[in-house]
């Protein structure tokens, strides 16, 4: 063996912030930030408290940065949504691709975001705020639409566009609960497919 043989298998491993930070997304997405210990997060990325807070400042920073990674990587398919040619569309697909994601097995089950709401304490209230921020943006993004889809004429002139946004935002919330309690994905279709009967819209079949 020579002596670059040697300086070659004794090199330590490169720190991957990827794999760092899908590993960290994994726990907060299962435990919530809470539940998430220092202790399991540094076990599982391998490295010390003193390595996590060069790397990623703190707790609250690694989460901030898992969340970014989460709604940018695993959950995207909510903001691409929006551009469902109709409003029917758009509820519908919404509904029942978080039906399917939400229950899917190459994951935690369940919505991250949810997760982290329901699990965060007095402690993080700036993860909460955060996290209020994220769910009302996209609430403003669908109510956005929505409003849209009423000048185009494909939703009901009656229908109110923040309401509708709410509506589909707490059947994701609450989706997500019963996910995380064992519903299955055909349970959880069950329930889009219900919620879309009553959409006001007095087209659906068209769409």
């Amino acid at each position: 063996m020579s002596i670059n043989d040697k300086k070659l298998r004794g090199r330590p491993r490169v720190f991957d912030m990827d794999e760092a930070l899908d590993k960290a997304l994994a726990i907060f997405w299962k435990r919530g930030y809470e539940g998430a210990s220092l202790a399991e997060l540094t076990e599982t990325l391998g490295i010390n408290k003193p390595s996590l807070y060069a790397a990623f400042g703190n707790k609250e920073e690694l989460f901030k940065k898992s969340l970014s990674r989460y709604t940018a990587g695993p959950v995207a398919f909510v903001k691409d949504v929006i551009n469902e040619p109709t409003a029917f569309k758009v509820a519908e697909r919404f509904l029942l691709n978080a039906a399917e994601f939400l229950t899917a097995a190459n994951h935690p089950k369940g919505c991250m975001i949810v997760q982290a709401a329901l699990s965060s304490g007095e402690s993080s209230d700036i993860v909460k705020d955060l996290l209020i921020q994220y769910r009302y943006a996209y609430e403003q993004q669908l109510a956005a639409r929505f409003e849209k889809a009423q000048i185009d004429g494909d939703l009901a002139s009656d229908a109110n566009p923040k309401s509708l946004a709410k509506y589909l935002a707490t059947l994701h919330q609450g989706m997500s609960v019963q996910a995380t309690s064992g519903a299955s994905k055909d349970e959880l279709f069950e329930i889009a497919k219900l919620a879309l009967k009553n959409w006001p819209n007095k087209n659906k079949s068209s769409n």
